[in-house]
């Protein structure tokens, strides 16, 4: 049976996924299509010139070998890099670039206009405006030394401090920073635009709210100022738009995004955008539009994990001129996961009531303040917290702990769930034992005795032990 492109690349990405973190497999890997499979040369669909970089850069042993052991040991890696060319009656101009790292070939799509190094220049400039001192909208306390990075921003903080150095001259065009509420999407979009204006100072950069944008272009309509809203917005240099799912539904504020964006994109000016989510899962919105925002990168924000939010909290205390006790940080990062926002906003509750009621901050005070912000302290920790924690600890997936693998990240961090969950939880042996993929209680009686014996003999695996059990104990004192 002949093999087909699609399930040559399927069974690779089996394989790369066995040997790559879920947060750099989703990011760098699921965006690729399979194109064509000739004899043992593979061709590949990747949405960006940076895409086909990074790959090159940092993952091409786990390509090479992927592909040796589904074609051969001659097989060869091609690439299609594809920029967006839907508004082009032409065909795509293509250019073939062998690499020496993979004995990959690059074929690189790009639009007509593109081919040719047409310049289109405005001709309706109204004579002074360039003149006018555009306020920045930006918040000077964005910056970069004081956006804390951690795992769970680390590609968009890259990308952004890339794009702050040379705006408009990256495959970063534009940078799309997306991620949920309140962990630092609007900061880091700043910081980018403050540090331009500190390297660039005669560029002009703009900060402005998706919904801001939208209600200035109502009253432009209202006005009969259409086009010097549009002349205005394309004297920017570096347009940083905020919340850009705000313009879901709203398809004459889209159509004048679009051609903003169009002007400025092929004027060389950056384009910087946030949103609570990735272009491809944005709805509402016109597909020309998407297309453009997927011709850069897209770096998505997580939540923090436990010792970025220890770094958050040191950060602003540090800030603040104040010191609070260990525990009371621990306790605080611990029981606030989910938004940077929170986090920091316990804190200056925290130093609220302790200011007004002349406390000292102690864990008591912390327990009471932090109640405010979570649903309950005093909880029986259950099964599933304590997978959260371990797979947290050890960078492993929830769900490949009900998996049947022998990969000793996963059974590691399976047997020491069972045998914390044993610990902690009223569960019985049979029930912990179903948590894990249906496994019998004998599962679950010789994963304890396996972590026993670790820690009885691995004196770096019992400290990983004891720093996930003081997680653990915090979240239930």
């Amino acid at each position: 049976m002949l093999k087909s492109a699609e399930s040559v690349w399927n069974e690779c990405l089996k394989i790369i996924q066995d040997n790559v973190n879920p947060q750099s497999f989703k990011t760098w890997f699921e965006p690729i299509k399979a194109v064509k499979l000739q004899g043992d040369v593979l061709t590949i669909q990747v949405p960006s010139q940076f895409f086909y970089e990074w790959l090159e850069e940092h993952y091409v042993s786990i390509l090479r070998k992927a592909l040796k052991r589904e074609l051969s040991n001659d097989a060869r890696l091609e690439y299609q890099v594809v920029v967006d060319n839907s508004s082009q009656k032409n065909g795509p101009f293509t250019v073939n670039i062998p690499t020496a790292t993979t004995n990959a070939v690059k074929t690189q799509e790009m639009p007509a206009s593109m081919v040719m190094g047409h310049q289109i220049k405005n001709p309706f400039i109204i004579p002074g405006l360039r003149k006018v001192n555009i306020d920045s909208q930006l918040n000077a306390a964005y910056t970069f030394d004081t956006y804390v990075e951690g795992d769970s921003n680390r590609l968009a903080r890259s990308a952004g401090y890339a794009v702050a150095q040379k705006p408009g001259a990256t495959s970063f065009n534009p940078l799309v920073i997306y991620g949920g509420v309140g962990l630092g999407k609007t900061h880091l979009a700043q910081a980018i635009g403050n540090q331009i204006k500190n390297l660039y100072p005669n560029k002009t950069v703009l900060f402005v709210p998706a919904e801001k944008f939208t209600n200035q272009f109502i009253d432009a309509l209202k006005n009969n100022s259409v086009n010097d809203f549009i002349h205005f917005y394309q004297l920017i240099d570096v347009l940083i738009a905020d919340d850009i799912q705000f313009f879901a539904n709203k398809d004459r504020t889209q159509d004048i995004f679009f051609h903003i964006f169009n002007h400025l994109h092929q004027s060389g000016k950056q384009l910087i955008l946030t949103s609570d989510r990735a272009p491809r899962d944005l709805e509402g919105m016109e597909e020309r539009l998407l297309s453009r925002f997927r011709w850069g990168l897209s770096a998505d924000i997580q939540v923090p994990d436990f010792e970025t939010r220890i770094a958050i909290l040191e950060k602003k205390m540090y800030a603040d001129g104040i010191e609070l006790p260990r525990d009371v940080v621990e306790f605080v990062a611990y029981n606030i996961s989910t938004s940077v926002r929170d986090l920091e906003g316990a804190l200056v509750s925290l130093l609220a009531q302790s200011s007004l009621n002349r406390k000292e901050i102690d864990l008591d005070l912390a327990k009471k303040i932090i109640k405010n912000f979570v649903k309950t302290i005093s909880r029986e920790v259950s099964i599933e917290f304590i997978q959260k924690a371990v797979c947290e600890f050890f960078s492993v997936q929830p769900e490949k702990l009900k998996e049947k693998t022998r990969k000793r990240a996963i059974v590691q961090a399976r047997q020491l769930s069972m045998y914390l969950a044993k610990s902690y939880t009223k569960n019985s042996l049979k029930v912990i034992g179903r948590h894990f993929g249906g496994r019998d209680h004998s599962t679950v009686i010789h994963s304890c005795q396996a972590v026993k014996d670790m820690m009885d003999t691995d004196k770096e695996f019992k400290e990983s032990v004891q720093e996930i059990e003081k997680k653990i104990q915090l979240s239930i004192t």
